[in-house]
């Protein structure tokens, strides 16, 4: 009754395309609900602004440009077998072994500082509440940005986190002094503010983490 589609795209496009489509036509099956993950890079940089659904999509990277041609090419394949094919645009992912505890555990925490610059970011518990809220209802076309309610610096989530861990707030290292490798200064090249608003209103999703804040606590009071 439903299919998720999590790989990501290469060269040639989307692989699920190429196994899934021709499976589900062979078995006469027609799913209710056909979600694809997709990222919110297919927007590129917009200098800090609001992105929505209907911004443009100005993909710098190879990879963002990959998930635009992909995501056309699954509501493509939606229109074209009457399924119920819906995007979903995930910002940074979070979650237990996967945050700014871990790195700061690590030895690995940076408070990387380019004035201006934010992210948005999603904690792991509140993309399953998006995908639950949309398998219960389907929309042909649909596409959803799923990212918490405050997008903010990368070193106010470092510095909030070392303080619950009680350990010293790594110091900051101004992103132009930095010997920073190519990919991560492609992913700092991009800066914009997602908004979650369409999730909100047509899914009647509400999320369990609105910021970094409350993400991170529930990781640190769940002992992982």
């Amino acid at each position: 009754t439903a299919v998720l589609i999590t790989s990501p795209p290469g060269p040639d496009g989307c692989a699920a395309l190429e196994s899934v489509i021709p499976a589900l036509a062979q078995a006469q099956a027609f799913p209710d609900w056909i979600g694809y993950l997709s990222t919110t890079g297919v927007y590129g940089d917009f200098e800090g602004r609001w992105v929505f659904e209907t911004s443009p999509l100005k993909a710098q990277s190879v990879e963002g440009a990959r998930r635009v041609g992909a995501e056309r090419d699954w509501r493509q394949v939606g229109r074209g077998m009457g399924l119920t094919v819906t995007s979903f645009r995930l910002p940074g992912i979070y979650g237990p072994g996967r945050s700014a505890l871990d790195r700061l555990r690590a030895g690995e925490g940076r408070r990387i500082v380019k004035p201006g610059q934010v992210f948005s970011r999603i904690h792991l518990d509140d993309i399953v509440s998006g995908l639950l809220a949309s398998l219960d209802q389907p929309r042909a076309g649909g596409i959803y940005n799923l990212c918490d309610d405050e997008p903010a610096p990368p070193q106010d989530v470092m510095e909030y986190a070392a303080g619950l861990l009680g350990v010293p707030v790594p110091p900051d290292l101004p992103f132009n002094e930095l010997g920073l490798s190519p990919a991560t200064r492609r992913f700092y090249a991009e800066n914009k503010r997602v908004s979650n608003a369409r999730a909100k209103a047509e899914l009647g999703w509400t999320l369990h983490y609105p910021t970094y804040r409350e993400g991170l606590k529930a990781i640190l009071a769940s002992g992982r």
